[in-house]
């Protein structure tokens, strides 16, 4: 018999706050009615500025079906919580989910750019994406490399060996949930292993930090340049290069000049 809830949560807090935090989105998307086309990711909403959609997109669900999948595949991935012995740990998952968010939303536009761009494929420019399976699957692939021993239990009842996991879900998705993003999971899985093999490394509490507060900037400023959100204390304009923006302070009398941030919209090769 398993150990009470209770300890469990305990056990994997950053899981069961992600969980919390998704579930809490789910109630207010399906309270207020939201869609697609207002939280998620696609190529042609990124080109016109609205790059916030890469943190909306990742933890927005519209469907129940999708919700309970991803949530219950995070719970059973949780364990990583809990292999501080392995290297892993708290501190790990919480910093590895943040690039996860991050770099899969970006390679998803990737290869959204390479097949309207190359193969001139014009259906991808407005396939929307939602949904948490990147970062469910970018995880299922770390474990599967880390600890290729252990299961994967879905639903509660469904357990599947890790090591298989992310290309089992990859097609069991794709049948149970025919509208779910194909290439978003396959851009978690991509990821996954390049986290896993080292090829992504070095992150730490400082970088996580420091992600985390460019993240939030990059997310209020597009949400203010697309029109989405006015953030009635921000002033978006051009100082001595045009093609530089600068945020003002209204009232402060303080500006700065964002050299980092791209302006029209993102390109990527």
């Amino acid at each position: 018999m398993g150990q009470p809830l209770f300890y469990e949560i305990v056990e994997k807090p950053a899981s069961s706050c992600l969980i919390g935090i998704c579930s809490a989105i789910w109630f207010y998307i399906q309270k207020k009615n939201v869609g697609y086309s207002h939280v998620g990711l696609s190529y042609e909403t990124a080109v016109e500025g609205h790059h916030w959609r890469i943190i909306t997109s990742a933890f927005s669900h519209i469907s129940v079906l999708h919700l309970v999948f991803n949530m219950s595949a995070l719970w059973s991935l949780g364990v990583v919580e809990q292999l501080g012995h392995m290297g892993l740990g708290v501190s790990y998952y919480l910093q590895y989910t943040l690039v996860l968010v991050v770099l899969s939303g970006l390679l998803v536009l990737g290869m959204y750019h390479v097949l309207i761009q190359r193969f001139k494929l014009e259906y991808f420019r407005r396939v929307t994406a939602v949904g948490y399976s990147c970062v469910v699957f970018g995880w299922m692939t770390i474990l599967s490399v880390k600890q290729p021993s252990s299961k994967l239990d879905l639903f509660g009842f469904l357990s599947l060996p890790i090591s298989f996991a992310p290309f089992e879900s990859l097609i069991f998705t794709s049948i149970i949930v025919p509208q779910a993003s194909f290439l978003g999971h396959l851009s978690g899985i991509i990821v996954g292993y390049a986290i896993a093999w080292g090829l992504i490394h070095g992150m730490n509490n400082y970088w996580a930090i420091s992600m985390l507060g460019w993240i939030v900037l990059v997310f209020i400023y597009s949400l203010k340049r697309s029109g989405t959100y006015d953030f009635y204390f921000l002033e978006i304009e051009s100082v001595t290069d045009p093609s530089l923006p600068s945020v003002r302070f209204l009232g402060s009398g303080r500006t700065l000049q964002m050299s980092a941030i791209p302006v029209e919209g993102v390109e990527i090769v």
